[in-house]
Protein backbone atom coordinates (compact mmCIF):
# COMPACT_ATOMS: atom_id res chain seq x y z
CA UNK A 1 0.00 0.00 0.00
CA UNK A 2 1.13 3.31 -0.85
CA UNK A 3 0.17 7.05 0.24
CA UNK A 4 -0.84 9.00 -2.71
CA UNK A 5 0.64 12.41 -2.57
CA UNK A 6 -0.04 15.34 -5.94
CA UNK A 7 2.73 14.67 -8.74
CA UNK A 8 4.72 18.01 -9.36
CA UNK A 9 3.81 17.57 -13.47
CA UNK A 10 2.06 19.27 -15.64
CA UNK A 11 0.31 16.80 -17.24
CA UNK A 12 -0.46 14.68 -14.26
CA UNK A 13 -2.74 12.08 -15.50
CA UNK A 14 -0.25 11.10 -18.47
CA UNK A 15 2.92 11.25 -16.11
CA UNK A 16 0.66 8.99 -13.32
CA UNK A 17 0.37 6.19 -15.89
CA UNK A 18 3.65 6.46 -16.77
CA UNK A 19 4.77 5.82 -12.95
CA UNK A 20 3.41 2.89 -12.59
CA UNK A 21 3.66 -0.61 -14.06
CA UNK A 22 1.06 -0.74 -16.96
CA UNK A 23 0.48 -4.09 -16.77
CA UNK A 24 0.10 -4.17 -12.78
CA UNK A 25 -3.39 -3.09 -11.06
CA UNK A 26 -3.40 0.25 -9.13
CA UNK A 27 -6.22 1.18 -7.17
CA UNK A 28 -6.69 4.86 -5.70
CA UNK A 29 -9.13 4.54 -3.41
CA UNK A 30 -10.32 4.46 0.44
CA UNK A 31 -10.66 2.24 3.17
CA UNK A 32 -13.60 3.36 4.40
CA UNK A 33 -15.59 3.73 1.60
CA UNK A 34 -17.80 0.64 0.04
CA UNK A 35 -17.67 1.90 -3.13
CA UNK A 36 -13.70 0.99 -2.54
CA UNK A 37 -14.27 -2.38 -0.95
CA UNK A 38 -16.60 -3.58 -3.91
CA UNK A 39 -12.62 -3.77 -6.31
CA UNK A 40 -10.51 -4.67 -3.52
CA UNK A 41 -12.99 -7.54 -2.41
CA UNK A 42 -12.87 -8.82 -6.53
CA UNK A 43 -9.36 -8.54 -6.69
CA UNK A 44 -8.68 -10.06 -2.96
CA UNK A 45 -11.29 -12.72 -3.64
CA UNK A 46 -9.69 -13.22 -7.61
CA UNK A 47 -6.31 -13.42 -5.61
CA UNK A 48 -5.20 -11.12 -8.11
CA UNK A 49 -2.09 -8.45 -6.69
CA UNK A 50 -2.36 -5.33 -7.14
CA UNK A 51 -1.21 -2.36 -5.87
CA UNK A 52 -2.98 0.13 -3.59
CA UNK A 53 -3.16 3.73 -3.25
CA UNK A 54 -4.78 5.66 -0.44
CA UNK A 55 -6.66 8.43 -1.41
CA UNK A 56 -7.97 10.41 2.04
CA UNK A 57 -10.87 11.17 1.86
CA UNK A 58 -11.32 12.82 5.48
CA UNK A 59 -8.92 15.38 4.01
CA UNK A 60 -10.44 16.10 0.65
CA UNK A 61 -7.72 14.33 -1.43
CA UNK A 62 -10.06 13.27 -3.82
CA UNK A 63 -11.02 16.95 -4.71
CA UNK A 64 -7.17 17.88 -5.02
CA UNK A 65 -5.65 18.57 -8.98
CA UNK A 66 -3.44 15.75 -9.08
CA UNK A 67 -6.08 13.25 -8.52
CA UNK A 68 -8.91 14.72 -10.18
CA UNK A 69 -6.23 14.30 -13.47
CA UNK A 70 -6.63 11.10 -12.87
CA UNK A 71 -10.65 10.97 -12.03
CA UNK A 72 -12.35 13.52 -12.88
CA UNK A 73 -15.37 12.61 -10.56
CA UNK A 74 -13.34 13.51 -7.36
CA UNK A 75 -14.62 10.21 -6.18
CA UNK A 76 -13.20 7.20 -5.24
CA UNK A 77 -11.98 4.26 -6.94
CA UNK A 78 -9.69 4.42 -9.59
CA UNK A 79 -8.11 1.29 -11.12
CA UNK A 80 -5.27 1.87 -13.71
CA UNK A 81 -4.60 -0.63 -16.38
CA UNK A 82 -2.83 -1.60 -19.23
CA UNK A 83 -2.44 2.31 -20.07
CA UNK A 84 -6.14 2.69 -18.89
CA UNK A 85 -7.91 3.87 -16.22
CA UNK A 86 -11.51 2.98 -15.08
CA UNK A 87 -13.88 4.99 -12.68
CA UNK A 88 -16.79 4.05 -10.83
CA UNK A 89 -16.80 0.79 -8.62
CA UNK A 90 -19.83 -1.16 -11.41
CA UNK A 91 -17.97 -0.13 -14.08
CA UNK A 92 -14.07 -1.25 -12.70
CA UNK A 93 -15.64 -4.51 -11.80
CA UNK A 94 -17.01 -5.05 -14.84
CA UNK A 95 -13.85 -4.33 -16.69
CA UNK A 96 -12.06 -6.67 -14.17
CA UNK A 97 -14.60 -9.43 -15.11
CA UNK A 98 -14.12 -9.02 -18.64
CA UNK A 99 -10.27 -8.92 -18.41
CA UNK A 100 -10.00 -11.69 -15.92
CA UNK A 101 -12.66 -14.23 -16.03
CA UNK A 102 -13.11 -14.42 -12.92
CA UNK A 103 -17.18 -13.57 -11.37
CA UNK A 104 -18.49 -13.65 -15.05
CA UNK A 105 -21.62 -15.51 -15.30
CA UNK A 106 -21.66 -18.00 -17.68
CA UNK A 107 -24.41 -17.11 -20.21
CA UNK A 108 -24.49 -14.36 -22.09
CA UNK A 109 -27.81 -13.75 -20.88
CA UNK A 110 -26.84 -13.93 -17.56
CA UNK A 111 -23.70 -11.20 -17.64
CA UNK A 112 -26.39 -9.06 -18.27
CA UNK A 113 -28.51 -9.70 -15.69
CA UNK A 114 -25.48 -9.28 -13.60
CA UNK A 115 -24.75 -5.89 -14.76
CA UNK A 116 -28.64 -5.10 -14.04
CA UNK A 117 -28.23 -5.79 -10.77
CA UNK A 118 -24.72 -3.68 -10.56
CA UNK A 119 -27.22 -0.80 -12.48
CA UNK A 120 -29.64 -1.25 -9.77
CA UNK A 121 -27.83 -1.26 -7.04
CA UNK A 122 -26.49 2.26 -8.00
CA UNK A 123 -29.94 3.39 -7.89
CA UNK A 124 -31.23 1.56 -5.09
CA UNK A 125 -28.49 0.07 -2.66
CA UNK A 126 -26.87 3.00 -2.73
CA UNK A 127 -29.43 4.69 -0.16
CA UNK A 128 -27.98 1.70 2.24
CA UNK A 129 -24.60 3.48 1.52
CA UNK A 130 -26.19 7.08 2.27
CA UNK A 131 -27.54 5.92 5.65
CA UNK A 132 -24.91 4.75 6.62
CA UNK A 133 -22.55 8.13 5.77
CA UNK A 134 -25.03 10.38 7.48
CA UNK A 135 -24.92 8.26 10.18
CA UNK A 136 -21.18 8.09 10.82
CA UNK A 137 -19.68 11.10 8.76
CA UNK A 138 -22.03 13.68 8.23
CA UNK A 139 -24.93 14.52 10.36
CA UNK A 140 -27.31 15.64 8.80
CA UNK A 141 -31.36 16.98 9.85
CA UNK A 142 -33.39 13.96 10.77
CA UNK A 143 -35.82 14.17 7.93
CA UNK A 144 -32.94 13.61 5.42
CA UNK A 145 -32.54 10.28 7.63
CA UNK A 146 -36.48 9.69 7.47
CA UNK A 147 -36.08 10.26 3.90
CA UNK A 148 -32.93 7.86 3.07
CA UNK A 149 -33.79 4.82 5.60
CA UNK A 150 -37.33 3.45 3.88
CA UNK A 151 -35.67 3.99 0.62
CA UNK A 152 -32.18 1.44 2.19
CA UNK A 153 -35.19 -0.49 3.78
CA UNK A 154 -36.86 -1.15 0.31
CA UNK A 155 -33.67 -2.10 -1.51
CA UNK A 156 -32.92 -4.57 1.34
CA UNK A 157 -35.83 -5.57 0.81
CA UNK A 158 -35.49 -6.73 -2.48
CA UNK A 159 -32.31 -8.15 -2.54
CA UNK A 160 -33.68 -10.37 0.40
CA UNK A 161 -36.83 -11.79 -1.77
CA UNK A 162 -34.18 -12.46 -4.63
CA UNK A 163 -32.30 -14.80 -2.53
CA UNK A 164 -35.53 -17.20 -1.67
CA UNK A 165 -34.23 -20.43 -2.39
CA UNK A 166 -30.69 -19.11 -4.00
CA UNK A 167 -27.39 -18.96 -3.11
CA UNK A 168 -26.11 -16.22 -5.67
CA UNK A 169 -27.94 -13.30 -7.14
CA UNK A 170 -27.35 -14.56 -10.78
CA UNK A 171 -26.91 -17.91 -11.87
CA UNK A 172 -25.28 -20.63 -9.51
CA UNK A 173 -21.82 -18.84 -8.68
CA UNK A 174 -20.95 -15.67 -7.35
CA UNK A 175 -20.65 -12.99 -10.02
CA UNK A 176 -20.14 -9.36 -9.80
CA UNK A 177 -23.67 -8.65 -9.49
CA UNK A 178 -22.97 -10.39 -5.65
CA UNK A 179 -19.62 -8.86 -4.92
CA UNK A 180 -21.12 -4.71 -5.96
CA UNK A 181 -24.50 -5.74 -4.21
CA UNK A 182 -22.54 -6.82 -1.17
CA UNK A 183 -19.67 -4.52 -1.39
CA UNK A 184 -22.40 -1.71 -1.56
CA UNK A 185 -24.53 -3.01 1.70
CA UNK A 186 -21.14 -4.25 3.86
CA UNK A 187 -21.13 -1.91 6.27
CA UNK A 188 -25.14 -1.20 7.11
CA UNK A 189 -24.87 -1.76 10.09
CA UNK A 190 -22.94 1.59 10.79
CA UNK A 191 -25.90 3.21 9.66
CA UNK A 192 -28.26 1.36 12.17
CA UNK A 193 -29.32 -1.58 9.22
CA UNK A 194 -29.19 -4.50 11.04
CA UNK A 195 -28.33 -7.60 8.81
CA UNK A 196 -30.52 -10.04 10.90
CA UNK A 197 -34.03 -8.15 9.87
CA UNK A 198 -33.01 -9.67 6.21
CA UNK A 199 -32.38 -13.65 7.23
CA UNK A 200 -31.54 -14.27 3.09
CA UNK A 201 -29.26 -11.49 2.85
CA UNK A 202 -27.57 -12.72 6.15
CA UNK A 203 -27.33 -16.25 4.99
CA UNK A 204 -25.64 -14.88 1.72
CA UNK A 205 -22.94 -12.19 3.04
CA UNK A 206 -21.85 -15.28 4.87
CA UNK A 207 -21.10 -17.55 1.89
CA UNK A 208 -19.62 -14.59 0.64
CA UNK A 209 -17.35 -14.25 3.21
CA UNK A 210 -16.35 -17.96 3.58
CA UNK A 211 -15.16 -17.76 0.26
CA UNK A 212 -10.74 -17.97 0.22
CA UNK A 213 -9.57 -14.41 0.27
CA UNK A 214 -11.96 -12.45 1.98
CA UNK A 215 -11.03 -9.86 4.82
CA UNK A 216 -13.80 -7.68 5.89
Amino acid sequence: WELASPLPYRNARLDFLMTVDPNRLTLYGSFTSSSSFKPIMFLSLARLPFSFRTVNLKFDAQKEEWYLAINRYGQVPALAHRGLVVVQSNIILDYLARQTGCFLAKSEQDQWRAREWLSWEADAITNVAKVRHYNRFRKVDPAVMDYFTPLAQSALDVVDAALVDREWLVGDTCTIADLGCWGRMVFMAEGGLEISGWPNIEAWSRRIAAMPGYDH
